[in-house]
């Protein structure tokens, strides 16, 4: 169908500063052409980094009421994509979400965000760090980065020389709690490159990006990653192409703001590179 609209039930937070989470995957998938229909789980005046003393609304309890009214109304999603979960309750609340709308096989993907640079979220105890694997078990795609991987996986965090046969051997295990595709993103690498590395269990195929360095670090890349990721599987891209695709739209991204001397705390300047997406959405 030429005027088809793929949905997306996206599971996210709502940080009101600071370009990360819903209000830079928004954008994102809608430009891809793509209906995003927010479920919220939390809603925060600004994201977590840089700020003291924000505001924060945990949305646990109406969670179920949310979509339990989809239900009612008899709608279906082609995507479930979750990501920031605000307790250990939410996980609970995801996965029946998963269950109850599982009857058309939505592609379920799994952004465990837990934590980044070796160190836990404030908000992430160990324990709710163990139990974002019962989570990562429901999904068809993971997306952890390094440090995200490491806790899934109990390894340490070394920023150490890329061992290629040990990341593979990461990517397998992943693939080993349920997950038929396994995506890695924010490995350090020699050369001043940013490594992302995938893996397909059905096809057992392995696929590395490489990116360049830009010494800046911002909220929110990871979530657009994710979501590029997720609307170029929609549009029928492989895997690895979607990987490259999501791969060079954040360098991007991350470049023209850092080019612009952008404030690290207020996140990519998004605005800027969308038609970038855009146009490669209707080559």
């Amino acid at each position: 169908m030429k005027n088809f609209v793929p949905k997306v039930a996206a599971v996210h937070d709502i940080s009101c500063f600071g370009r990360c989470s819903l209000t830079v995957i928004m954008p994102v998938l809608s430009t891809m052409g793509i209906q995003v229909c927010p479920l919220p789980t939390a809603v925060l005046s600004t994201h977590l980094g840089g700020f003291k003393d924000l505001a924060f609304c945990d949305f646990t309890n109406h969670m179920p009421d949310f979509f339990h009214h989809w239900k009612k109304e008899e709608i279906d999603f082609h995507c479930i994509y979750s990501g920031f979960l605000a307790s250990e309750e939410q996980i609970d609340v995801v996965q029946h979400f998963i269950n109850e709308f599982s009857s058309n096989h939505p592609l379920v993907v799994v952004d465990p965000v837990m934590g980044d640079e070796g160190k836990l979220y404030s908000i992430y105890t160990r324990h709710m760090q163990e139990r974002m694997k019962d989570l990562v078990r429901k999904a068809d795609i993971i997306t952890p980065n390094y440090t995200e991987a490491c806790f899934l996986l109990g390894e340490s965090y070394q920023n150490t020389i890329y061992d290629t046969k040990k990341m593979k051997k990461w990517l397998v295990d992943l693939g080993g709690f349920g997950p038929s595709k396994v995506v890695i993103t924010g490995i350090p690498f020699v050369n001043e490159k940013i490594l992302t590395i995938g893996y397909d269990k059905r096809q057992n195929t392995f696929w590395e990006v490489y990116s360049d360095h830009i010494p800046a670090k911002y909220p929110g890349t990871g979530d657009i990653f994710a979501s590029v990721l997720v609307g170029s599987l929609l549009q029928q891209d492989c895997l690895s192409a979607a990987m490259e695709r999501a791969a060079e739209f954040v360098r991007i991204s991350i470049q023209t703001t850092f080019a612009a001397q952008t404030p690290s705390r207020e996140g990519v300047l998004v605005e800027k590179v969308l038609p970038w997406l855009c146009r490669d959405s209707q080559e």
